[in-house]
């Protein structure tokens, strides 16, 4: 009986070691391809090309999810905008926990992987997702059955509540989905297949693209759900998405195979990884939870400036796609170059990594202060909405330099196994700095929303400044994992 295959443009090739003498277009067509590459050798900026650009992609596919769902549920109006705002600021909560997971399941995969030892290697992304399970299954039970409180607590109108439930239920209840989407893309980073993943969330968002529409306003057969057919579309398209990539994990070829073998729990590699873990899911909880009370904020001045909030912080997150393609390299490469006992290769990768995305995102910024209102008119047309929507979206660009620095170097610190420095340098910028100076800023002065969208500015420069000045230092070297 003949096997299945899988069409060619989604399989990738493979091939020994990054060749000197290519030139960038074959090395980008081998990044696309996830030609497997020995990235401890040869040019850091060839190495971090070909593990950036698919994570880019796949940071892109991932953050048109909610640019769709924003899309399509504006033409429903400021409130459905607003309920989808509010339930994204809850799941960003709860994303700390695939998060921290993450960063210690990419710390360890590609430590293991410098070190040549894919066997272990496997042990830990098993381990990492029998983890990321257990916790993941209470938290979306809670979510389905405490959706409305939840909303509530957030300040929600009473539209929200009614209305909006069911959609924050079915977003919620996905947890699980999202934990196993946002793991098995870590240990693949780690591994240096993100081809994979790109290839996955590509599968996933051509489903929500198409099916988003269909069920939110009802076409042909299919029911009119309103801002509930955005929850299950998403949800639909992630849950083909997993698939995909556990179909990537288990098959032979790969940079990394999970076997029968590795499906039993493993207590030292299951205690190795909590402890990478533990400092990293505290970092990105300060960093969610922090987000979670500016959206509370903000809530607080209306669903228009709720609704204009939620729209620029779509656009960008999108538009911040390249830099954290460039930070998940920058942290493999790390990881891996200190596996293979190079810890100069790893801090120049860091650097460059920095200074490639600055240039990137100082472009950005600048077309956001010439084009944002244009960029806002693309999803709603409401003035009120509009205006607060383009003041955040120019005030945050003001800070997109730092930014750059401020969202490679933790990321190179946590692929270096060093959790605790972003750990500690995340409590300072948003809860020490950040948040009290988005309430005196909106209460305090009057300035109202745009005094938050100030403080998020400022404290991307303060999360940049710290993130140079410690990583300069070269303390993360001497981690051992």
């Amino acid at each position: 009986m003949s096997q299945p295959t899988t069409p060619e443009f989604l399989t990738p090739a493979s091939s020994p070691s990054i060749e000197e003498g290519k030139g960038w277009l074959p090395v980008l067509w081998d990044a696309v391809r996830g030609v497997k590459h020995d990235l401890t050798t040869g040019s850091v900026d060839r190495a971090l090309l070909l593990l950036s650009v698919p994570m880019v992609l796949e940071m892109v596919m991932e953050s048109i999810f909610a640019l769709v769902d924003v899309f399509f549920v504006s033409r429903l109006g400021a409130e459905a905008v607003a309920t989808v705002g509010m339930t994204e600021s809850i799941l960003t909560c709860i994303q700390t926990l695939p998060m921290g997971l993450s960063i210690g399941a990419t710390a360890l995969v590609s430590r293991r992987i410098g070190e040549k030892d894919p066997e272990r290697a496997a042990s830990a992304a098993m381990q990492a997702l029998w983890l990321g399970l257990l916790l993941a299954l209470p938290v979306a039970v809670g979510g389905i059955l405490f959706a409305r409180p939840l909303l509530s607590v957030l300040g929600a109108s009473p539209w929200v509540v009614e209305h909006g439930a069911a959609y924050t239920r079915v977003m919620l209840g996905s947890t699980l989905v999202i934990t196993l989407l946002f793991l098995i893309s870590a240990i693949l980073r780690g591994a240096g297949d993100a081809a994979t993943s790109m290839r996955a969330l590509w599968l996933a968002n051509a489903i929500n693209i198409v099916l988003a529409p269909c069920l939110i306003f009802g076409v042909g057969p299919l029911p009119e759900l309103g801002v509930l057919g955005a929850a299950v579309a998403t949800t639909f398209g992630r849950s083909v998405g997993v698939l995909y990539q556990v179909h990537g994990l288990m098959r032979g070829g790969g940079r990394l195979v999970i076997r029968r073998r590795h499906l039993r729990l493993e207590p030292a590699t299951l205690l190795a990884l909590l402890r990478l873990s533990g400092s990293a899911l505290l970092q990105s909880l300060l960093v969610m939870s922090s987000w979670l009370v500016l959206m509370r904020l903000v809530s607080s001045f209306g669903s228009a400036a709720m609704a204009g909030y939620t729209i620029a912080m779509r656009i960008l997150l999108f538009a911040q796609q390249p830099s954290w393609g460039l930070s998940h390299a920058a942290g493999t490469l790390v990881g891996q170059s200190l596996g293979a006992r190079d810890p100069e290769r790893a801090e120049l990768a860091a650097w460059r990594a920095s200074f490639h995305t600055l240039f990137l995102l100082g472009a950005m910024a600048l077309g956001f202060l010439v084009f944002a209102e244009p960029l806002v008119r693309a999803f709603t047309t409401e003035a009120d909405v509009v205006l607060h929507a383009t003041r955040c979206l120019r005030i945050v660009s003001c800070s997109m330099i730092f930014y750059a620095f401020g969202t490679v170097l933790p990321h190179a610190f946590n692929g270096a196994g060093d959790t605790t420095t972003p750990t500690l340098i995340n409590l300072l910028c948003s809860w020490l700095l950040q948040l009290p100076l988005a309430y005196f800023l909106s209460k305090t002065l009057g300035l109202g929303p745009s005094g938050v969208f100030l403080a998020i500015a400022f404290g991307y420069c303060a999360l940049g400044t710290l993130s140079a000045v410690f990583f300069r230092r070269g303390r993360w070297k001497a981690r051992t994992l």
